[in-house]
């Protein structure tokens, strides 16, 4: 975040989909960090983290395993666990949140953002194939969507490009952007590949990007 020139001292909000550690694995490190960077001593502001259920006991057991005192800031660290239900939620004021359980992991959550000019964005978390999902994030204006392998999947827990683009045409977004890339997309032109399976706007990601949705 430094070196992208994020606001990192004055972050608000955490999201955390699942348990994962690619999806995790950093977050009681930059607790860690934000405890004793000079740039978060005069900050009074709660931060917020949401996340499935058991993501408070894992902060919990790094915490106890050394006394790292992640929790004594000088501000609070207010931890929302979500169920694998569904729920809807203001994550922010004026930035409403809703939940969608996907097929990868036991607490695994999808995310619907809106703002109040009814802006959303969806950001899938890892899952396999579900029409379900696609009508969660059915005509959002970014989504943000799991295709983790080229073809031939090695676990039915992810999507592969053909499920991908299935998934895109089902939900008709505005702008879709792959993510969540194994090693194997590496030298392949992704948005070329997508696009002889939908005809509309799809961006690989890759660290840095920065997009604006209106």
């Amino acid at each position: 975040m430094a070196e992208e020139m994020v606001d990192w001292p004055n972050l608000d909000v955490i999201w955390i989909s699942h348990l994962h550690l690619d999806h995790c694995g950093g977050l009681a490190s930059f607790l860690f960090g934000l405890k004793w960077a000079p740039q978060t001593h005069a900050r009074k502001k709660p931060l917020k983290i949401f996340g499935p259920q058991g993501i408070g006991d894992l902060l919990k057991a790094i915490d106890e395993s050394n006394n790292y005192r992640l929790f004594d800031q000088a501000f609070s660290i207010d931890i929302h666990e979500l169920s694998t239900d569904g729920e809807d939620f203001e994550m922010m004021a004026g930035l409403r949140a809703e939940t969608f359980s996907t097929l990868h992991t036991r607490e695994s959550l999808a995310l619907r953002l809106t703002n109040i000019d009814n802006v959303s964005v969806v950001y899938t978390s890892d899952t396999a194939y579900s029409e379900d999902l696609a009508a969660f994030a059915h005509g959002t204006d970014l989504l943000m969507l799991e295709c983790s392998f080229r073809r031939n999947k090695p676990t039915p827990k992810h999507l592969e490009l053909v499920e991908a683009m299935r998934l895109a045409q089902l939900a008709e977004p505005r702008t879709l952007v792959l993510t969540h890339l194994y090693p194997e997309w590496d030298g392949v032109d992704l948005e070329s590949e997508a696009g002889k399976l939908w005809p509309g706007r799809t961006i690989a990601a890759y660290d840095g990007l920065r997009l604006e949705v209106e």
